[in-house]
């Protein structure tokens, strides 16, 4: 009888809904509440009000339970529709996307956001697309700390043989190697229990996974090293993509990229909840932090990690990017 009702409102959603309609179906592995899952839930709503209702996206896939390179697996063969995953997923896959993590690239906060939003985020997109994905926009991931179980981390040599949990990209284990700690790939959502079964010493995230992954009851260590600045990116299967015409294709991406302002926004509070929700459970936050150490070690990794001549270039226009208020100060010659 239950299962009659279902099908019944099923029929009637599907029957209300404009003739030509699509329902979309997009993946997250973070709460609804996560900044990224409500930037999505704006997606929807921008998409439904500009296509008069014909477009959508029906189910948000928030707490998704797969791992993040199978969600990218699944939206590249079109199984999927779209998904928000951590750039890092990409970084074998298109080798332009390692630039984003490389340590120490950004000067600030704002600076990685002007990049992700200019020529050179553009670029970066684009070479999605010959992948199977098509790049929409980028969502900030912001500053990424290491974080442990039994010590503080206040420089590279604290590191120095301690298992640490790294994202699935090869960038950050052959850097965390270099440090003389040994790396250990694992997906997000298995990382808790790793921590605190000793399988692993040490992690590393930003403030808001910290938190909402409960990292902060079994690594209560978290040092601000801000060594990292890996956005996320939002991603849609090209194989679906190219099934619709121009104008929803615009529909699509001009939601996607009105959503970055409210998924700041939306960020920028939840760090600052994150962080304090962590030092009311007891984490222990050590600011004092020796980050020249850090990047005076690992900046001049980048030659042996970016290798290609054009990427190598990328790498450099984003460490001359300047502020317009700064480019028009410099003196005329």
């Amino acid at each position: 009888m239950r299962s009659a009702r279902v099908l019944g409102l099923l029929l009637a959603l599907f029957a209300a809904l404009p003739a030509g309609a699509r329902e979309f179906r997009s993946s997250d592995v973070y709460p609804f509440d996560y900044p990224t899952v409500q930037a999505v839930v704006q997606v929807d709503k921008l998409m439904r009000e500009r296509s008069g209702g014909k477009l959508g996206i029906t189910v948000l896939g928030y707490d998704d339970r797969d791992s993040e390179s199978y969600t990218a697996a699944q939206v590249r063969n079109g199984q999927l529709d779209m998904a928000r995953i951590n750039l890092a997923v990409l970084n074998n896959l298109a080798p332009s996307t390692a630039i984003f993590s490389l340590p120490y690239l950004f000067k600030s906060k704002e600076h990685a956001r002007r990049i992700f939003d200019g020529p050179i985020g553009e670029e970066i997109l684009a070479d999605l697309e010959s992948h199977g994905l098509v790049g929409l926009c980028f969502y900030d991931g912001g500053p990424r700390h290491f974080y442990s179980v039994k010590q503080p981390i206040r420089t590279p040599a604290d590191l120095k043989g301690l298992k640490v949990r790294v994202q699935q990209a090869d960038i950050w284990t052959s850097i965390l190697r270099t440090l003389g700690a040994e790396p250990v790939v694992a997906p997000a959502d298995r990382v808790y229990l790793k921590l605190q079964s000793g399988i692993i010493d040490a992690s590393e995230q930003n403030w808001p996974s910290y938190v909402t992954l409960r990292h902060f009851h079994v690594a209560p260590y978290l040092s601000l090293t801000e060594h990292s600045m890996t956005p996320a990116v939002l991603v849609f299967s090209k194989r679906i993509w190219d099934t619709l015409p121009a104008k929803e294709q615009a529909i699509i991406r001009d939601a996607a990229r009105d959503s970055v302002p409210i998924m700041r926004r939306l960020w920028d509070d939840y760090e600052v909840s994150a962080q304090q929700t962590a030092e009311k459970a007891g984490a222990k936050i050590v600011r004092d932090v020796d980050r020249k150490a850090f990047a005076d070690q690992l900046v001049p990794l980048y030659p042996s990690i970016i290798e290609d001549a054009r990427l190598r270039s990328l790498v450099r226009r984003i460490q001359a990017d300047q502020p317009l208020e700064l480019q028009s100060e410099r003196p005329k010659d």
